[in-house]
């Protein structure tokens, strides 16, 4: 039997820690500026892992499912907000549209997990519910972003042709449903991406955890291919959500583009 994970120290984090000098080093040799948003980013993701390592081992304790979905709610609201905040272009309503998407995708691809594959009694049992909401959040959350992103720009980048379209009679979508039909295959190439090569050239984060803690090989692969069709379909359903509520903000009814709409955000936040 396996003992499972090995306990690790707070001496031991630290030398952990002390591996992004190896990036703060190589941003210095090459003028790259990152030394500060490294150090920034590296004290936050310990911090903020910390913090909710002590709030999952208090809440797996509570089940309660009240406690248990407004903390979803406050999962799923970050990482709409994170979406948005990483475009380079925004107009009014994106962060509800964005928060919509999620939310909706989220919830159903995780509900329809929980209660009809791996059938876990009850619904509300944390241990299975925020781990695997969190990793569909995460990314809906990126591929919301680059479909956003992409729309808008494309929109941008190519209005004399969609105005030349819609003077001929084009309906809003006939004209915009190339840039739609785009937007959703960028922000969908990461995870088709991701799945080509899982197993071959990456073990992912969840089966290399559950193996580590003494499971078996054969049933974390089962959970993990899980979990990579449950993101393959919150992915595709969030992202088409958001596009079409974008598209359909940026233009009109009576099939005219509203790119006045958009704001140039004056910093970003992209990675």
């Amino acid at each position: 039997m396996s003992p499972g994970a090995l306990p690790i120290s707070n001496l031991q984090l630290a030398g952990a820690a002390a591996l992004i000098l190896i990036n703060i080093g190589l941003s210095s040799v090459l003028k790259l500026g990152l030394g500060r948003p490294l150090l920034l980013a590296s004290l936050r993701m310990v911090v903020q892992l910390l913090l909710i390592g002590q709030v999952l081992q208090w809440l797996f304790q509570q089940q309660n499912p009240g406690l248990i979905l407004a903390l979803s709610l406050l999962m799923a609201l970050i990482a709409s907000l994170s979406a948005v905040q990483r475009t380079r272009h925004r107009f009014s309503g994106v962060y509800w549209q964005s928060f919509l998407s999620t939310t909706a995708a989220a919830a159903l691809v995780t509900g329809v997990a929980m209660n009809g594959i791996i059938q876990v009694r009850p619904w509300s049992t944390a241990q299975y519910w925020i781990p695997l909401l969190g990793m569909v959040l995460g990314n809906i959350l990126n591929a919301i972003s680059l479909g956003l992103d992409t729309l808008m720009e494309r929109m941008l980048s190519q209005r004399n042709s969609l105005e030349c379209w819609l003077a001929l009679g084009a309906t809003r979508w006939e004209a915009c449903r190339p840039i739609v039909r785009e937007a959703i295959r960028v922000a969908m190439i990461p995870t088709i991406n991701s799945m080509m090569v899982m197993g071959l050239v990456s073990l992912p984060g969840m089966m290399t955890g559950q193996i580590l803690e003494g499971a078996s090989p054969a049933n974390a692969v089962r959970y993990q291919i899980v979990i990579l069709f449950m993101i393959a379909s919150a992915t595709a359903l969030g992202v088409t959500s958001i596009v079409a509520l974008a598209y359909r903000q940026l233009t009109s009814q009576q099939h005219q583009l509203r790119l006045d709409r958009l704001i140039r955000t004056s910093t970003t936040s992209r990675p």
